[in-house]
């Protein structure tokens, strides 16, 4: 009782105040048996193909390129981290909505990437622009990097379309 004669409101139980994780995708290694497993393993295969097939055409336009290679890098490190996180079960220790923090990951991450996508292929179709390098006029991308770019550009269709898959699968049992 305090001084008033009000009793004094106890404390609440944190453990009692957090719901429970919410996640609908199975943890351990049967996520992989699941279509969302399998999307998010070939974002990771994709995405990490984009990343190398970028560098190694020696980035010849760094504004338009270098946001590829930031988004590809990034979100291949984040679906790693993303599949460690429900291969290891950590997702049944962290109390969160994982149902929504999957949708908006997915959501996010193929904004960027459609985005990465459009840029590769405006720097792929640059090819017969042609820029004056000291007396000369070269093509800005000569013909090994033309190629590899439009294997970057194609890889990058891809891993957007896997990012899609994933987010209507997320949007699916978000809200069901």
């Amino acid at each position: 009782m305090s001084a008033g004669g009000a009793p004094i409101p106890s404390t609440p139980n944190p453990a009692v105040s957090f719901p429970a994780p919410r996640v609908t995708l199975p943890v351990g290694p049967d996520i992989l048996r699941t279509y969302s497993g399998a999307f998010v393993c070939l974002e990771i295969l994709f995405g990490g193909l984009v990343w190398i097939l970028v560098a190694s055409s020696n980035v010849p336009l760094p504004l338009l390129q270098g946001w590829v290679m930031f988004v590809s890098v990034t979100a291949f490190f984040f679906s790693l981290l993303f599949l460690c996180v429900f291969l290891s079960g950590m997702v049944n220790r962290i109390d969160a909505n994982w149902n929504f923090l999957d949708f908006a990951y997915h959501f996010v991450v193929f904004v960027f990437y459609f985005g990465a996508f459009l840029l590769e292929a405006a720097a792929t179709s640059l090819h017969n622009l042609h820029c004056n390098v000291t007396m000369n006029v070269q093509p800005l991308l000569n013909d090994n990097q033309y190629n590899v770019n439009v294997a970057a550009t194609i890889f990058a269709f891809v891993t957007t379309a896997c990012y899609g898959c994933s987010l209507a699968l997320a949007l699916r049992r978000w809200r069901p």
